[in-house]
């Protein structure tokens, strides 16, 4: 068969974090015969070269190129470029992993798109990764109607002829910022670009020692001039005119701006903050004309200007100002309604706890040139941000705990401007009603809810809580859209979260009182604290005794304010036993109910089901004591193996 997809992994001493990226590239959907993998290890000094050659050995579309140390990614990127076989070069990093379907989605996707370059949706574990950018699929975006620049990492498809044709490599050697070269050339010359955003490709992870080469401080004269590089992209394959100020305002927003804004800069030694100010304020004044930053954000725009003006003691105070805004989402209503959750919820920002105010009613000018002092730019601010209110946003995003893949929910936002004071000042409200759809929860897990909303100059981000007492309900679980979703309250918190698929005995199904079921010729009834959709679920009843079990079947449909449990009992196949019940899930999993039959020569009962043995319920105890003892201990032996 034909290669498909040559993945490219450069590799230098990642240690123990290699075998999640070997485990995900060798459980692909993709055929095995259909795709390679490529390990270029680039000198390094651990054990991962005989672990590769051990791998390469046993796996045939396993291949190993060994080279002396280059000293960063570009070099072992365009070796494995040479050697790949494959209609598309997938280029994956060392400490990171992909999604089990990543390649045959990503493959099949760019041929019926005819892309060039392939953009897979990303989730980050414990690091940032472009969330605008993946909202929906884009199967033929351009940088100029798509956030494509948003996104420079290498870690996409590219077809190989594509790579050839153009003669477009990595820049080698050790420095920094060599995929936004690649990237961006990459995008300015493609002929497509397809995005895919409904399924999580690629898992961009933090290690638990932060040795990511992405996390380790720079030198900044270094950086900026590989910046430059980038820059000269851009200039090269556009015309002057909006759309190079759209894209070169994404290394001035991203890395020059945003280093110098609030907690971030603040976190720096101050040495090296007055370093990082000065390289990123020659850049700005050699390359950047008043267009690139006029399109920024208000907040943005002050610290572009004060970094203009070479006024570093000013982008200093205005950090100190910016760093004591969070923002606070307050849950309002949680409720089940025709199988999808509605979440209702206020959002805004706040300054120690306490709603902030903006000043109202102040005329909004254009930022001509840096404010005078510090004052002058916080009423600045106030007044670009009211007058820019009404495009104000707020967004629920559900996030996967273990593996951070996460949706966008549909959201009915208004937007409300409360008065704070004599003096006029105002709140801004964000009112949302969110709609969680089960279905778009793909798999079982935990998953968070968080809030993320844009006003004036921030994007801010938040756990949806904590939720006022008064106002934390209990919904019941739901059956639906194949999933069984539980909505429940972190502790100590009360932050909103959902638990899918994993629930078994915490879904409120213990308060069912057997004298509430009842057996009527041979048919079972009761009514369960559970919401399901307006048309039903079929699901199954299993009766459990000494190792026996029958599974019959059985039905769920909307009664009152729960569901009604109608299943067809075998009374001749029940006689001599108790026969505790279980509820079956499309999970598929068994939800404990608290009751059981007994079939006898006067019928069918219906009793409180028994409780397990005081031994069994030892042996439960010692079983979770066992497991979490190992789990401890096998943690500590990760934990040694990282740390040499």
């Amino acid at each position: 068969m034909p290669v498909k997809v040559s993945v490219v992994v450069p590799v230098y001493n990642p240690g123990v974090y290699v075998e999640d990226c070997i485990a995900s590239l060798l459980r692909q959907s993709l055929p095995p015969d259909e795709y390679e993998v490529i390990f270029v290890d680039d000198g390094s000094t651990d054990g991962t070269p005989a672990r590769l050659d051990a791998l390469a050995a046993a796996e045939p579309r396993v291949t190993v190129v060994h080279q002396d140390n280059s000293g960063w990614s570009g070099k072992p990127r365009n070796v494995g470029i040479a050697a790949a076989r494959g209609e598309y070069v997938m280029f994956v990093d060392n400490d990171d992993h992909v999604g089990d379907e990543a390649l045959e989605r990503m493959y099949d996707y760019g041929v019926a798109n005819g892309a060039d370059v392939v953009v897979g949706k990303m989730a980050g574990k414990r690091r940032g990764v472009p969330v605008e950018l993946f909202r929906r699929n884009h199967p033929r975006a351009t940088v100029a109607d798509a956030p494509l620049i948003d996104s420079l990492t290498p870690h996409k498809m590219f077809r190989r002829a594509f790579l050839d044709d153009i003669g477009l490599r990595f820049p080698e050697g050790r420095r920094r910022l060599e995929d936004h070269v690649f990237v961006t050339e990459a995008y300015l010359r493609a002929s497509n670009v397809s995005v895919l955003s409904d399924y999580v490709c690629y898992y961009h992870v933090r290690r638990d020692d932060a040795s990511n080469a992405g996390f380790q401080r720079f030198d900044p004269g270094g950086y900026f001039k590989n910046l430059r590089e980038a820059l000269d992209v851009v200039e090269r394959y556009t015309e002057p005119g909006p759309l190079r100020d759209r894209l070169l305002r994404r290394w001035l927003r991203v890395e020059m701006v945003e280093r110098l804004r609030g907690r971030r800069l603040l976190a720096l030694p101050p040495d090296y903050r007055r370093d990082l100010f000065e390289e990123i304020h020659q850049v700005v004044v050699e390359r950047f004309g008043p267009g690139v930053a006029a399109g920024l954000q208000p907040t943005q725009q002050v610290v572009a200007a004060l970094i203009a003006a070479d006024r570093y003691d000013d982008v200093e105070a205005f950090a100190e100002w910016e760093a004591a805004i969070a923002l606070t989402a307050v849950p309002e209503r949680v409720a089940w309604e025709d199988g999808t959750l509605r979440v209702a919820f206020t959002a805004e920002y706040a300054v120690a706890g306490r709603p902030m105010t903006f000043a109202a009613g102040t005329a909004r000018t254009p930022l001509d040139g840096p404010p005078e002092n510090l004052d002058a730019a916080v009423a600045w601010v106030d007044a670009d941000t009211v007058a820019r209110f009404g495009k104000a946003t707020a967004d629920l995003l559900v996030r996967e705990r273990a593996s951070a893949a996460q949706y966008f929910q549909r959201v009915d936002l208004t937007r409300e401007e409360v008065p704070a004071g004599e003096d006029g000042s105002v709140r801004l409200l964000l009112r949302a009603t969110a709609t969680v759809d089960p279905a778009a929860l793909t798999g079982a897990g935990l998953w968070d809810a968080f809030v993320r909303v844009k006003l004036g100059g921030w994007t801010k981000e938040c756990r949806l809580g904590p939720a006022p007492r008064a106002n934390r309900p209990s919904p019941y679980a739901a059956v639906a859209a194949g999933h069984v979703v539980l909505p429940y309250w972190t502790s100590p918190h009360a932050n909103l979260a959902l638990d899918v698929d994993r629930a078994t005995h915490r879904v409120g199904l213990g308060a069912i009182e057997p004298d509430g079921v009842t057996v009527e010729g041979g048919r079972l009834r009761a009514l369960l604290p559970l919401h399901v959709p307006d048309e039903g679920t079929d699901l199954s009843l299993r009766l459990t005794s000494s190792g026996t079990a029958h599974d019959v079947p059985a039905g769920l449909s909307p009664h009152g304010s729960g569901a009604l449990l109608d299943a067809v009992l075998p009374p001749g196949e029940l006689r001599g036993a108790t026969w505790r019940a279980a509820l079956g899930t499309p999970g598929p999993r068994y939800l404990t109910l608290p009751f059981a039959v007994r079939a006898g020569a006067g019928g069918v009962r219906v009793v409180r089901a028994p409780r397990p043995s005081a031994l069994r319920r030892l042996v439960r105890r010692a079983r979770r004591r066992l497991g979490t003892a190992l789990g401890r201990t096998a943690a500590r032996v990760r934990a040694r193996a990282r740390r040499r």
